[in-house]
């Protein structure tokens, strides 16, 4: 693989050799060469030869992954393929877009498989049987764009490749990939999960604005960015990335933005993570699998929800491209990692093209609305490859001066009213996780162990790094393995949220996280119950459950808590509900609205809370779970 860059492709086009080619900037070109290996486990990614040397992979991560972590899934076998490179080269991406390919790829017989109506009916039915029942905030469905190919596959690949490189713009990485059988080339906005020299980056992208006729503007973006629609989905998927965050960095990640992702036909919102962690990438990328931004949250649950509607497997839609790349060292972490997930990619195998693309699907959605956000991002691949007409609008904002040539113009999110928008975000989030957190402070509660049992809402590994920002020593049990002696052995138990209605006796799940709630109250012991959890110990108290009218999924509400102002986050659909007026029941004291939905209830050795005190939506949290932490531990009295 030596010579010029069209002698250079068009050996990519002849040979039998496994290639890709990545651009990551606007420079250059990156062409990777080597063999395949298909592995099982994340674990099984051979970064190391069996004499001790380090290799750089690119390993394909099927969405069929999610098995490591015990979700369910669609298993349509796809392999988890690693391209184990013995030859990296870079041209400049000028030569690359004169020597690659031009020539159309006919497709025959294009269109969705599912059609708009269909979609629009899983639409409504997720809507109301899952996020009504309070099985999650939000989901990611999705439907596929296919074609007939009979065009040779790598002369496909290298033309695609060439038409998204000159064409899409704002992409993290515009990639082909062509091993035996399977083809994939796209141009993914979103980076999933980065790890350098001991810091993880995660990129969370929600919010979808579909470019108007004519191009974007300061004003049709404006009413984009005051869509209080889009803004929860954005908040959502972060509270969920952070999750991810607090499960593999020491310090729980911090983010910063918000930002625009303007690409040719379609700008997204976005915010930057970043955390320290010390755990092998191959852990890392365990830990974070995938993206709530393609799948929906909570993500076990949402994992149920897509086998549900899906009607197909996914294969490596919403996977990741991983990238291990060795950094030199010796020992300890020995590679980094940059893995980009596998959205806008159009996959071709066995003469078939397909470009799957999905929706959010939160409260709020309008069916025919998540129809057309399929389309517009279904557009940005399929015009750029030309099975559509290409949109042909400013790339960027008109500078005051209409008649300025294009070059003069500047991006949206440098407009002055649209910076704004874009700050004026963040004075609704929680300065806990805007603000650098360091080392854990030697908090009020030192020297006091937790246990935080999960229901199956991983908002728990949240909630831990801020019990530890207090003081205690905590660790994290899933319901399945909270057995009665590490509960009865903790000083505080912490009794989490999950999914599912609480008035559920049928399953195991929620049946355990009632005797875990009995149990602890009628030992007397210190317990603080979150959510779902903050509902069953209602229940036992006699408090009536009720379903909301409307869901609170990502809703930020100003509460009175006791008699103190708070301002928190609430992913709920069911609720504790009282009389209007009524503030004591029994030997609990309650914090609820005029309409009598129950906010916080506590006692002796104990306390609980609805609403969700370490999401990026409780600018009080911290202050609140001090409180009630301090209410659970305080000895009662005989």
């Amino acid at each position: 693989m030596t010579g010029t860059a069209a002698a250079l492709f068009s050996s990519l086009a002849s040979e039998a050799r496994p290639f890709a080619l990545i651009a990551r900037d606007d420079a250059w070109v990156e062409v990777l060469a080597g063999e395949v290996v298909d592995v099982e486990l994340l674990a099984d990614i051979p970064l190391v030869d069996a004499d001790g040397t380090t290799r750089e992979v690119l390993a394909l991560v099927p969405y069929r992954q999610v098995r490591e972590r015990g979700f369910v899934c669609h298993d349509d076998g796809a392999p988890l393929r690693c391209l184990v490179v013995d030859r990296h080269e870079r041209v400049p991406r000028a030569e690359a877009l004169a020597a690659l390919p031009t020539a159309p790829i006919p497709l025959g017989d294009p269109g969705f498989d599912l059609s708009d109506d269909q979609y629009a009916d899983i639409v409504r039915t997720v809507i109301a049987d899952e996020i009504g029942r309070g099985e999650g905030a939000n989901f990611v469905i999705r439907r596929d764009f296919t074609a007939s190919v009979s065009a040779d596959e790598r002369t496909a690949a290298l033309t695609w490749f060439r038409a998204l490189l000159e064409h899409e713009r704002g992409a993290y990485w515009t990639f082909a990939v062509v091993t035996d059988g399977h083809v994939a080339v796209g141009a993914s906005p979103e980076a999933h999960v980065s790890a350098q020299d001991g810091v993880v980056t995660m990129n969370p992208i929600s919010g979808t604005f579909r470019h108007p006729a004519g191009g974007a503007t300061a004003e049709t973006l404006s009413t984009f960015l005051e869509s209080t629609k889009e803004t929860e989905e954005l908040f959502m998927v972060v509270d969920e990335e952070l999750k991810m965050m607090s499960a593999v960095c020491s310090d729980g990640g911090r983010i910063t933005g918000p930002h625009l992702k303007e690409m040719s036909r379609l700008t997204h919102t976005e915010y930057m993570l970043r955390g320290v962690s010390r755990l092998d990438p191959r852990d890392i990328l365990r830990e974070t699998m995938f993206a709530p931004t393609v799948t929906g949250s909570p993500m076990q649950n949402a994992c149920t929800v897509i086998a549900r509607h899906e009607v197909s497997p996914r294969g490596y839609y919403s996977g990741v491209a991983a990238l291990f790349t060795p950094n030199g060292a010796t020992e300890g972490v020995t590679h980094d990692l940059d893995a980009p997930i596998l959205i806008r990619t159009a996959y071709l195998q066995d003469g078939r093209l397909r470009v799957p693309v999905g929706a959010t699907l939160v409260r709020h959605s309008d069916p025919d609305g998540e129809v057309g956000e399929t389309h517009g991002k279904a557009a940005g691949v399929l015009g750029a490859i030309g099975a559509v007409p290409r949109d042909a609008a400013p790339l960027v904002a008109a500078a005051p001066d209409p008649d300025a040539p294009v070059a003069e113009r500047r991006p949206l999110a440098e407009d002055p009213t649209i910076a704004e928008l874009l700050v004026s975000r963040n004075a609704r989030l929680a300065a806990f996780w805007l603000n650098p957190q360091g080392a854990d402070a030697e908090g009020p509660f030192a020297g006091r162990t937790a246990v935080v049992v999960d229901a199956e809402d991983r908002f728990t590994t949240m909630l831990a790094h801020q019990l530890r920002h207090l003081g205690l020593d905590v660790a994290i049990v899933p319901w399945a393995d909270a057995d009665d002696a590490r509960l009865d052995a903790a000083d505080l138990v912490i009794s989490g949220p999950g999914p599912g209605d609480p008035r559920d006796d049928d399953g195991p799940r929620i049946r355990r996280m009632r005797d875990v709630v009995g149990r602890r109250l009628e030992s007397g012991r210190p317990l603080l119950a979150v959510c779902l959890s903050h509902q069953i110990l209602a229940d036992r108290l006699g408090i009536d459950l009720a379903p909301l009218g409307r869901p609170h999924q990502g809703l930020q509400l100003e509460v009175d808590l006791f008699g103190r102002p708070a301002s928190i986050g609430f992913y709920n659909t069911f609720t504790a509900r009282v009389a209007p007026g009524t503030r004591r029941v029994g030997a609990a004291e309650v914090a609820a609205s005029a309409s009598g939905d129950v906010y916080a209830l506590r006692g002796p050795g104990f306390a609980s809370v609805q609403g969700h005190l370490e999401s990026i939506l409780s600018r009080d949290g911290m202050t609140t779970l001090e409180l009630l932490v301090a209410h659970a531990l305080t000895p009662v009295r005989a």
